[in-house]
């Protein structure tokens, strides 16, 4: 019956939408379309159950791993000092490889490349910690990424697939989130899509999961084909969205309905 009434309610914004961006005034966090009692979860640490992975990414930082025997703290130190501030500029331009990468890709490589250890799955509880614990250290920074000027032609690659229509239900992410924000799907709040908090605790998942898992939750809706995790198309999308919420504070670990 849920899935019915999302396909009516879709296929009718088809015809209607003009894909119009929000005005950067009017920008506003998933968090103020919630009820007070999601709010006063995220608000609160001890209830927010985001914080568990945060503790289990405060462990990873400091155990060794790989051949290198190193662990995330001995080049980078205390995380409360050295990574404040560093999500709120990601996905960030990685020279070594010519595109962007996002937080959980800069995780991979720094094991990959300094730990000499496998990178972590997509998605895996501990990428989804040490993640979520990084990017606590940026609580309540502006979000600054998309501003290098090597990033402008990723930003727009972004911007067009958040554009495009696609899929059988021939919509694109602006349909929802520029032209029927404040509106109802199923009886859920349609939000403008700012990505203030991720990772985020989603009460429909019961766990922390990525802003690539809700993007591809998203394309699967439409009935497109989602693209893979870690796909260059899904880290120029996360980079155009972060660019559209510059100034926006970060929240992580935030908590969705």
């Amino acid at each position: 019956m849920k899935i019915a009434l999302c396909i009516a309610f879709v296929t009718t914004m088809a015809s209607v939408a003009f894909a119009t961006e929000i005005p950067q005034s009017e920008r506003r966090s998933g968090y103020s379309f919630m009820s007070a009692d999601t709010k006063a979860m995220q608000d609160e640490d001890t209830a927010n159950p985001g914080m568990l992975f945060v503790l289990d990414g405060e462990t990873l930082w400091k155990r060794k791993a790989g051949s290198a025997d190193k662990a995330c703290a001995d080049c980078h130190n205390d995380a409360r000092v050295s990574m404040k501030g560093i999500a709120a500029h990601y996905p960030a331009f990685e020279k070594a490889l010519g595109r962007p990468v996002d937080l959980e890709g800069r995780i991979n490589l720094c094991r990959t490349n300094h730990q000499q250890a496998s990178p972590f799955a997509y998605e895996s509880r501990e990428l989804l910690a040490l993640s979520a614990y990084v990017a606590q250290q940026s609580r309540g920074v502006p979000i600054a990424a998309g501003d290098d000027p090597e990033l402008a032609p990723f930003v727009e690659k972004g911007r067009e697939l958040f554009m495009q229509r696609q899929g059988q239900l021939n919509l694109g992410c602006t349909n929802c989130h520029d032209d029927n924000w404040d509106k109802k799907l199923a009886g859920s709040a349609i939000t403008q899509g700012q990505p203030t908090g991720y990772p985020l605790y989603r009460l429909e998942w019961q766990s922390l999961g990525s802003l690539q898992r809700r993007l591809r939750a998203c394309i699967t809706g439409i009935r497109a084909q989602a693209y893979d995790y870690g796909s260059p198309e899904l880290v120029e999308l996360e980079l155009y969205l972060k660019s559209r919420a510059r100034g926006m504070p970060i929240e992580t670990p935030a908590v969705r309905p």
